[in-house]
């Protein structure tokens, strides 16, 4: 199978797919990111052309629109006629629909596997998978599902079910983390450890593993990147159009996007989006 888009998640799910037994084949724009895939046992390939020719399965990890679009518009004919490209990237709902477009284009076989998860879960073969599209073409990539995922989620027979279920996934993930840096600050500001705040909520209903994750982070101010803030404040956006365009309010939405981007203003936007918890 092959890999286009060897960033911090392609990488990642890379490797997961080398460790569980899978011929893959990597290729991404800058080669330098691809190229020590080469010592875990992956074929590089120097252009998309090249990578896609004998996959059975093409895996799009890429940035955005623009990117899943020049590498569609660049390979698409180049791979066998019943490779099953399977769209990874988070480009919300317009994105996919260009894409969708594309596939009918070009005559490729196009399903959803959003990824839900962070660097260490890529590596770890423990992502959630947000699957979308026919179910007897989801059916066969299930080994590679199974090979970088701990559990798979089937959101809809339709491509763009599974980017919908990923932008209301990811709201909630800047929120809990933007909520956790603000109850942190509240704490610090009142005169308190903040580790307590931690304390308090642990055990309860309101518990999180992912505040203590990303709470910790923020007390050591550590922030080696799981997930770029400047990824998150890509997705944010594209889940303000989404749900503006549905008729849901954005108001929180606005207000998380302006302590995003002011942490990346700040000079965090290449590090973990614990860094938001400096915005407060």
């Amino acid at each position: 199978m092959t890999v286009l888009g060897t960033g911090t998640m392609g990488a990642g799910v890379a490797r997961s797919l080398l460790r569980e037994g899978h011929d893959v084949t990597v290729w991404n724009r800058n080669a330098d990111r691809a190229t020590p895939l080469a010592d875990d046992g992956a074929t590089v390939e120097r252009d998309a052309s090249a990578a896609v020719a004998e996959a059975e399965v093409v895996l799009l990890t890429l940035f955005d629109t623009d990117a899943v679009v020049d590498v569609l518009e660049a390979a698409a004919g180049d791979a066998p006629t019943d490779a099953v490209w399977v769209q990874a990237s988070t480009i919300g709902v317009a994105g996919t629909e260009t894409v969708v477009q594309l596939a009918g284009k070009y005559g490729i076989t196009l399903v959803e596997a959003m990824m839900l998860g962070t660097k260490g879960p890529a590596e770890q073969g423990k992502l959630t998978m947000l699957a979308a599209g026919p179910s007897v073409t989801v059916d066969r990539i299930d080994p590679v599902l199974d090979a970088i995922g701990a559990k798979t989620v089937r959101a809809g027979e339709r491509v763009g079910d599974g980017t919908a279920l990923k932008l209301a996934a990811n709201a909630w993930v800047a929120a809990i983390t933007a909520a956790t840096g603000q109850s942190l600050a509240i704490a610090r500001a009142l005169g308190l450890d903040p580790h307590l705040f931690l304390d308090a909520i642990e055990g309860t209903a309101s518990d999180s593993p992912y505040a203590h994750t990303k709470g910790e982070a923020m007390l050591s101010g550590e922030f080696a990147p799981q997930f770029a803030l400047d990824g998150i404040r890509k997705d944010i956006g594209l889940i303000r159009d989404a749900a503006r365009d549905a008729g849901v309010s954005t108001e929180l939405l606005d207000g998380i996007d302006r302590v995003y981007a002011q942490a990346s203003a700040d000079g965090h936007g290449g590090d973990d989006i614990a860094a938001v918890g400096t915005a407060f």
